[in-house]
Order: C-alpha cells, then structure tokens, then sequence
C-alpha cells in the first residue's frame, strides 16, 4: 500500500465527520483521507493560491534582462516584424500618440510599446551572476513589463519573488542533451492540452490526479468535520478544459464556488424566494430533489448529491456571509489601458473569492486549503502588442489587489499564511513572428506572500539570444528556453512550505529525485 493509499482504518474512525453534511454520507469517500500531514493547531493555517495562466505567458516581456549584452540581443530579436513587440528600455519616457519615437523612430499609439514607456527596474537582494556571452557587462540588471507596476512595488516590498526559467523536466537537461535526444524529455512539449497537463499534474502520475489535490490529499485530515472545503475552485467551468486537473486527487476533489454572493442552496426567481409565485413552491421542489426514499437506486443516489451540495453550500454560504469574510473588500474594476473603458477585472473577482473563503475557514474549522484561479488569453501568437500588456495589467491589478485584502481580515494580517504562485503552459519563443510570439518550453514565475523570501530572482536567470554567426546560447535550443527548474522541484518548494512531508512529496512528484536542491528557498 502506498502513501496514496486510503488508510481504512482511520477512514472509519473519520466518518463521524460527516454529521454536519447530513445525507451526504453515501459520497464521503471524497470528503476524508489519511492525511500525512499533522493535525494543526487552532490558528495554523496556511493555503497556496495557484493562478494558472492559460494560452502560455510571455516570459521575455514580462521579466527581462536589461544588462548592455542582454538587452541588444533582445531588443534585436524583437524590434522586428510588422508590429515589433519589443519593450523600450529602462528610463525611456512615454511618447505621445501620433509622435515620433527617438529609439525606434516610429510613431506612436496606445497599441504600441513607444507609449507604455520604458521597462519598470527591479534590483534582486541577490546579485545574479554573469552567465556565458553577457560578460562585457558589469553586472546583470533587470525589469518588468511597463504594465507590472503594481509587482514593482511588491517586488521592491520583499513579498514577491521570481522564479527564472521553469518548466516540465524529468531530469536536468543540457541543450545539447535535447538537441541530441540523449535525455527524456516530456512529450509534447509544445501542445498546450498536454503541458497543462504536465503542469498542473506533474510527470509521471495519472493524469487525473493533479499535484495541487495530491497535496488536499495529504492535509484533509487537518481539517476536522469539513474537509470537503480542502480545495476549491472559484474559476468553475469557465477555463478550458472544464475544472482543473491541478484540484483533482484521489480523495479530494475541487468544490467550485461562485465569485458572486447569491446562496446556491435556495431556489429563487427573478422576484425573490419564489417559485411560480408561489412562497411555499421552492421548499417543496428542495424537498423533492432531496428525496431518498424513492425505490431506484439511481434515484436515491442521486439526491444524496444534491443534499451534500446543499448542505455544504449553506455551511460556507453562513461562513462567508458574516464574521472576517465580510470585511474583505469589493475586486477593483480594471481600466483598459487602450480604451479607457473600465471593466470586471475576472481574475480580482476570483482573488475576492478566495480571500473570503480564507477569512471564514476558521468558521468552518479549516487550517489548509489550496486553491486555483484561472485567467485565459496568453496565446498571443498574434496582437502581442494589444493582448499581452492588457493581460499582465490584469493579473498585476488582481495580485495586489488579493495582497491588500489579506493584509487586513477583521483586524488579522494573514499575508503569512498565504502563498500565490502563477504557473502556465509553457514560455514562447524568444523571437518574435511578426505581432506575436510562438510556443516555447522555459518560463519565469511569480511566487507573492508574506512568508515569501521576496525581493529576489531564483534560479539562473538564462543567456538570452538565439543562436548566430560565432554565438552560441547554452540556455535556448532555436527560439525556445532550456528549464533550468523543474515543475517538480517549484511544486516541491510550495508543499514543503504547506507542511507536506518529504515522503509524501517525492510521491507526488515521482521524478523530484532527479533534482537538486529539492526545496529551492524562496518560500
């Protein structure tokens, strides 16, 4: 029996747990495990929050290298095309609508990178060596996206991290290993269904079970007569795919959660709690549709469901609608940065979702969660230029939103307790197309929390240029990066951060062996 095996014993000795479900026992399979983690004391809590990316962000123009050698191979790679994409450097000022820029000498419109203005500075705590072909500058320099302003400041503020360089590996990997095909690599690397997969579920494991519910598998013990609440989702069905694999385990499973506050355990009408004007109409349907009594199996079965759906619903339902969670402020509306339209910020309204999950967990005697938001869009293989910053100012605008909602709940700064990481399906080429970018394989990540060792790059941020004349890059074969990190070892980092043992997590990541340092530190 393996440490994903379901422990029977303590199973049953669990099961009373279900008493606040009612008639949900007949599916408690789902709701308790054998959690290897300890059971934690009152106050101990602590969550990781994934914000998925789908479509593969840009890496090269959302975190960029602006040392002398650095940036004249970017800025040559990507002011080409017919809508060049590259960001202007350091210090740049905006140029107006219809002016002529100095560094590029065309003209200018929101659309374009000559009005954003230069890429934002960021100075890591830790100097980051000279890597090969990047040795005529003095030191390596570094920015972000003109958009990323709000990550500047958390940045500069030590509660935000990079992570360089990231991606699915089953073992440390040369260029010249990928070139030659002397090292496995993950198959289908530049298929989006399949790195979503090997992202959200790791190499080596069944493709249903994800490591984010791999790990509520591991904590539901922690979480006393509710663990049902374990993992949650407030993206539902929206993201491609339908639910996220990374929520699935063998035991746990994602409850998806709406980001508006109507209870889902009342049947209404447009005209309040009625049904075909009739008051008494809605408790008759509910009562119906949680009958077990019927003589099919089928039948009975399935009102089981829905009783266990109603009755956790109106558990979190009374959670997040008194106590800390009502303290948790509205999600800012965004303003389109070409438009000057304003709009509903999706990501903000999932980031006020789980912020109030996080404020009524205590109510809900829950000291571990894991969470997934999603944003889709990043598949700029065209438009680059429209969608990308658009995009960045969105999930920038949501992260600091979610850090100053957590800074304050009901008089608590749980920032300690929480830790938000961005993962996605892939990076894109280092070269533009013309108005976008391609598939590539290495990424740059985000980790924010205030238990993040922030303020910092981690791991070896790579060479950047493609391969010419004499030059020759040891982190890119053709116009994608080489990953440095692993899935595995990023993954590895989070759990051990959540209490997951070592044992628990070289299970959920079969190939974190390969690696080393299994725990990278900035967590």
């Amino acid at each position: 029996m393996t440490t994903r095996d379901i422990d029977r014993r303590r199973l049953l000795k669990a099961g009373g747990a279900l008493s606040a479900l009612g008639a949900a026992a007949p599916f408690a399979a789902q709701l308790l495990a054998a959690g290897s983690a300890a059971a934690s004391a009152p106050g101990d809590y602590k969550a990781l929050v994934c914000i998925y990316l789908y479509g593969a962000n840009d890496p090269h123009n959302t975190v960029v290298a602006t040392d002398t050698d650095s940036w004249a191979r970017y800025f040559a790679a990507r002011n080409t095309g017919f809508d060049p994409i590259a960001l202007m450097p350091l210090g740049t000022a905006p140029v107006l609508a219809g002016q002529v820029s100095p560094v590029t000498g065309r003209v200018s419109g929101p659309n374009k990178p000559e009005f954003w203005g230069g890429v934002l500075p960021i100075v890591p705590a830790t100097p980051k060596p000279i890597p090969p072909a990047t040795a005529a500058s003095p030191a390596r320099t570094f920015a972000l996206h003109p958009f990323l302003g709000p990550l500047q400041s958390l940045f500069n503020q030590g509660r935000l991290a990079i992570v360089a360089n990231v991606g699915p590996l089953i073992q440390p990997t040369s260029k010249q290993q990928y070139l030659s095909q002397s090292a496995p690599v993950p198959q289908s690397l530049f298929s989006h269904f399949d790195q979503q997969g090997a992202w959200q579920v790791g190499l080596g494991q069944p493709f249903k079970i994800g490591w984010g519910g791999a790990m509520a598998d591991k904590l539901l013990a922690s979480n006393g007569a509710n663990p049902v609440f374990t993992a949650i989702t407030p993206s539902g069905n929206s993201q491609p795919g339908g639910l996220s694999l990374y929520l699935a385990g063998q035991i746990a499973r994602g409850y998806s959660i709406t980001t508006n506050a109507v209870p889902a355990d009342v049947i209404q009408s447009v005209v309040g709690r009625m049904l075909f004007t009739s008051p008494s109409a809605p408790a008759t349907v509910s009562a119906l549709i949680q009958n077990t009594s019927a003589t099919s199996n089928f039948a009975n079965d399935y009102a089981a469901v829905v009783t266990r759906s109603i009755n956790a619903a109106t558990l979190v339902n009374a959670a997040v609608s008194a106590g800390p969670a009502t303290t948790i402020p509205a999600a800012p509306n965004y303003v389109n940065p070409f438009t000057g339209s304003t709009a509903v910020n999706s990501l903000a309204q999932q980031m006020q979702a789980v912020a109030r999950q996080i404020a009524a967990a205590p109510q809900l005697g829950i000291s571990r969660q894991v969470f997934f938001v999603s944003m889709p869009g990043f598949d700029t293989h065209a438009n680059q230029n429209l969608a990308h910053p658009d995009l960045l100012g969105q999930v920038a605008q949501a992260m600091l939103y979610f850090d100053g909602a957590l800074a304050n709940v009901g008089g608590r700064d749980l920032r300690g307790s929480v830790t938000t990481f961005t993962a996605s399906d892939f990076g894109r080429t280092f070269t533009t197309n013309g108005s976008g970018t391609d598939h590539g394989w290495g990424s740059h990540q985000f980790v924010m929390g205030g238990a993040v060792n922030g303020g910092n790059i981690y791991g070896d941020f790579p060479t950047l240029g493609v391969d010419s004349g004499g030059f020759s890059n040891p982190d890119m074969a053709g116009n994608a990066l080489v990953p440095k990190i692993s899935v595995d070892q990023y993954g590895a980092t989070l759990g051990a951060w959540m209490g997951v043992s070592s044992t628990d997590l070289a299970n959920i990541f079969p190939n974190l062996g390969n690696f080393s340092p299994t725990n990278l530190g900035f967590v």
